[in-house]
């Protein structure tokens, strides 16, 4: 006759440590979502009303050929986005 090993306490164990992992490490926030995706949207927007702000000032002071304000609203698209870029690589985005 054999005699069977109580498993409950086992359950109880594996449940228990199952809690705690999850405890201490917990998923990512949906919150978190947000924050990255409104920090993502100010890096590229600052820099181009800077641009477009700074391009309309220099039509007026120092006209060309080109028109300052188209170059520096595409200059800071372009920035914005490396900004943006480089942010999310540090904070781990591309694992």
């Amino acid at each position: 006759m054999t005699k069977k090993r109580d498993t409950s306490a086992d359950d109880i164990g594996r449940r228990a440590e199952r809690m705690k992992s999850a405890r201490d490490n917990p998923g990512p926030s949906p919150l978190a979502g947000i924050s990255t995706f409104g920090m993502i949207g100010w890096s590229i927007a600052v820099p181009t009303v800077g641009g477009a702000f700074l391009g309309l000032w220099l039509d007026r002071v120092a006209p060309q050929d080109f028109s300052w304000t188209i170059a520096l609203i595409l200059g800071g698209v372009a920035l914005g986005g490396l900004i943006s870029w480089a942010w999310i690589s540090k904070e781990g985005g591309g694992e």
